[in-house]
């Protein structure tokens, strides 16, 4: 008998469709003593760990010449926001071997989305005359 079979746990409805090379914003709570704030994080996806309750997302950014990998919950309270900045195009699962590369080789190519946005008041105009 497993722990998730005991409790029902709920995902995180802040933390949108991840996958690996999206460039994301995670925002989680940092409690230092008795007070609480939000600390931003932002760097590329480089695994997303599926699984139930143990689900997770491991981020990487580089600052100051130095790689730092971050590993959030999918199911966590203390995740507070994931906003996707940008959606990277890759062909592999875990992009582990980025943790080799320099800063201008690691670079992730984006992936085109189509957003249905509606037309501008100038596009409009143009069309009606």
């Amino acid at each position: 008998m497993s722990v998730a079979s005991l409790v029902k746990v709920n995902p995180n409805p802040n933390i949108p469709p991840l996958a690996p090379g999206d460039t994301v914003k995670v925002s989680s709570k940092v409690v230092e003593g008795d007070r609480e704030r939000i600390q931003v994080f932002q760097g590329v996806v480089i695994k997303v760990r599926q699984g139930g309750v143990g689900a997770n997302f491991t981020v990487r950014r580089v600052a100051y010449g130095v790689g730092i990998e971050r590993t959030f919950p999918l199911y966590s309270p203390l995740v507070e926001k994931v906003e996707v900045v940008r959606h990277g195009r890759v062909r592999r699962a875990k992009l582990y071997y980025l943790r080799g590369l320099s800063a201008k080789a690691s670079r992730i190519k984006e992936k085109r989305v189509d957003r249905k946005k509606k037309p501008e008041q100038g596009q409009k105009a143009l069309k009606t005359e």
